[in-house]
């Protein structure tokens, strides 16, 4: 709320001071540069590939512990106590061994996507700073409760990072 004041008040002075000068203000809609852009398709893709293996892992881990669970329901009454005990713990360390992994896996998911979203937020800023300059904006907004169609530059901002992402994987 503060921020929204904050910005209101810097808007109002600015108009202030520019009465006679065109005022130009933009809007970037971020999560559709996160959703759309060519950098954050490729991060996503990036991501993917680099826990895919984690991932199967956990799948294996998963169908584990409902083959022993299975095989634990089904033959319980014909075993022995020692046996069934024995199955008890096995399955009880699985599901401890799942859960462990399945949190590291989630952290450390997290983690990587936000360093991710980070380096593609980087780029988009340097996008609109390029673009504000160049169009002589005053004002980019990122953030707005509500904005005009024709203040919304989000488009220009996909078109120039896509031209970067062309220009540095040379596709």
């Amino acid at each position: 709320m503060k921020k929204s004041i904050g910005m209101f008040m810097l808007l109002a002075s600015t108009f202030a001071t520019c009465e006679a000068a065109e005022f130009r203000i933009g809007y970037v809609d971020t999560e559709r540069i996160l959703r759309e852009s060519e950098q954050a398709v490729q991060s996503e893709q990036k991501i993917e590939k680099e826990f895919s293996v984690r991932d199967q892992e956990i799948k294996k881990l998963i169908k584990q512990v409902k083959e022993l669970q299975v095989s634990l329901d089904k033959e319980g009454s014909k075993i022995s106590d020692s046996t069934r005990r024995i199955k008890e713990r096995e399955l009880a360390n699985l599901n401890l061994q799942l859960q462990t992994q399945q949190r590291e896996f989630r952290e450390d998911l997290n983690l990587r996507k936000n360093e991710e979203l980070a380096q593609v937020l980087a780029k988009a800023d340097k996008a609109i700073k390029t673009i504000a300059e160049s169009e002589d904006y005053d004002v980019i907004l990122q953030e707005a409760v509500y904005r005009h169609p024709r203040v919304d530059i989000t488009d220009r901002v996909l078109k120039y990072l896509a031209e970067e992402s062309v220009e540095t994987t040379g596709k």
